[in-house]
């Protein structure tokens, strides 16, 4: 599933070489990272943002090769299994700095410190997430943030019903409590799974508690300060996506079917002469 970055505007706002076996530890003519130093801030600030989400890719393939036991990786493993070519990975690992010797391949420890430190996972990211919906409830009880650096530190809802009710082990808060409770534990990261008409609100909320980072879930543009980064994932525009592949894929399907005659569908009966 795609994310799509949130629209800034109005005043003081913006609207590779073979692979081999996993854990070999000698991938044919392939490339070996070295100890690399601390991440250049400068160029991880000029990192293209398709590149981000694919280095984030690549820390997950990188991580389960880790449990596995691998040591090393070569270029063509990993840009297979992250799906993407491996001249792109090669281009992508070198904007944090990792080029690698070939004949023997990357260090996998090596390279998951190095995306770790580009991506700022050395330190965990206190979360909120806003509007404990059947999407809230489902994002508060997932144990996978945890463990990723993301722990879920505050739930909020404006239903007083839900006031005081535990969730994934945290009580829900009233939004109007989304400023000083955010403040009070450190939240970076504000998760929005709110109707439509309240998304701007819980936004400004959020914002006002010092949170600098939004995801939102709401079909909606939110108004944010220039510092803030808003990340906004619409399932129903990845679903419609999907939908025109099909009816693309059906459409050249139902062009090369072959007529009841031999001949394929749209093309004209062609006499060539001898």
């Amino acid at each position: 599933m795609a994310a799509q970055r949130g629209q800034r505007g109005g005043p003081g706002r913006k609207s590779a070489e073979s692979a081999a076996p996993v854990g070999s530890g000698a991938p044919a003519a392939s490339e070996v990272t070295t100890p690399m130093p601390a991440v250049d801030e400068q160029r991880a600030r000029s990192i293209p943002e398709a590149a981000v989400a694919r280095l984030a890719v690549y820390l997950r393939v990188l991580s389960a090769m880790a449990e596995q036991g691998a040591t090393t990786v070569s270029s063509e493993e990993l840009s297979s299994s992250a799906g993407v070519n491996s001249a792109k990975l090669r281009k992508d690992l070198s904007y944090i700095g990792s080029y690698g010797t070939r004949g023997v391949g990357y260090e996998v420890d090596v390279l998951v410190g190095q995306i770790e430190r580009t991506l700022g996972l050395t330190h965990n990211h206190q979360v909120a997430v806003v509007g404990i919906g059947n999407l809230g409830h489902a994002l508060a009880n997932y144990g996978g943030f945890p463990g990723r650096g993301f722990p879920v530190a505050a739930l909020f809802d404006v239903d007083e019903d839900l006031i005081g009710v535990p969730v994934g082990g945290l009580a829900v808060n009233h939004i109007d409590e989304i400023p000083l409770v955010c403040a009070q534990r450190g939240i970076s990261i504000g998760v929005i799974a709110t109707p439509p008409a309240a998304a701007q609100a819980v936004c400004d909320r959020l914002v006002a508690g010092g949170v600098e980072s939004v995801l939102n879930f709401a079909p909606v543009v939110l108004q944010v300060p220039e510092h803030v980064e808003v990340r906004k994932v619409d399932l129903a525009v990845e679903l419609q996506i999907l939908s025109f592949h099909v009816a693309r894929r059906a459409d050249d399907d139902e062009e090369t079917e072959p007529a009841a005659n031999g001949q394929a569908k749209g093309v004209d009966r062609v006499v060539i002469g001898r």
